[in-house]
């Protein structure tokens, strides 16, 4: 017995399909840890597979990645009007939100990264939706946390050792190069970043450290 599948043209799916889709990645985009969503990700699942069989592949990978650059392009000024105090925790907050729902969005969008990211662009969707989160908002950011994170190091109690070791190897994760701006600091959360290095070498990446905060600051990277 063959299924046929009724023709979802381009506008049944700017009409139907892509807003139950929209909604849906609203919803994860924005939720808290624990929170109970209350979508079907069956009918998303489903939603995606019958779009990629008609077609719409690239449409919908268009809309997805404009719609998410939208919310971090949002999320990127709230944390630029957020007073030094609550920067780290803040920008802590929005990449915990952020890998969050990746770990239900790219599920989701399973089989237009199979049939269309992977085959067609040969790229991967989590890999895009990464980038996204380092493009828009880690990069216009590293420069005021930096001296930040680098100060509340060096100041007892000011800010929980969980948030420093999130946001420490979830800089790594999205650029493995910003070791480069303080290494001693990427060394106490990341094992064996560092080349082996004796007791006096450690102090000097230490100084390092104090002196790129020193410069950042200088240059008008303070908040």
């Amino acid at each position: 017995r063959v299924v046929i599948m009724n023709v979802i043209t381009i506008e049944d799916y700017k009409s139907t399909y892509w807003p139950k889709l929209d909604s849906a990645i609203d919803q994860l985009l924005t939720q808290s840890p624990g929170d109970y969503i209350p979508i079907s990700y069956e009918q998303i699942y489903s939603c995606v597979y019958k779009c990629v069989c008609q077609q719409h592949s690239e449409q919908m990978y268009s809309d997805l990645i404009k719609k998410i650059t939208n919310h971090l392009e949002r999320v990127s000024k709230e944390l630029q009007a957020s007073p030094p105090d609550l920067y780290i925790e803040r920008f802590n907050v929005a990449l915990g939100q952020y890998m969050g729902a990746l770990q239900s969005i790219v599920p989701l969008f399973i089989y237009m990264n199979k049939f269309y990211i992977e085959t067609k662009l040969n790229r991967d969707l989590k890999d895009d939706l990464i980038k996204l989160f380092t493009e828009h908002v880690a990069e216009k950011h590293i420069y005021n946390l930096m001296p930040l994170l680098l100060e509340a190091q060096s100041t007892p109690f000011q800010i929980t050792p969980s948030t420093m070791a999130n946001i420490v190897k979830g800089l790594y994760t999205l650029r493995p190069e910003w070791v480069q701006m303080a290494p001693a600091l990427f060394s106490k959360f990341i094992p064996n970043i560092l080349p082996p290095a004796v007791e006096s070498e450690l102090q000097e990446y230490a100084a390092q450290d104090q002196k790129l905060q020193r410069e950042l600051m200088q240059n008008g990277f303070t908040r």
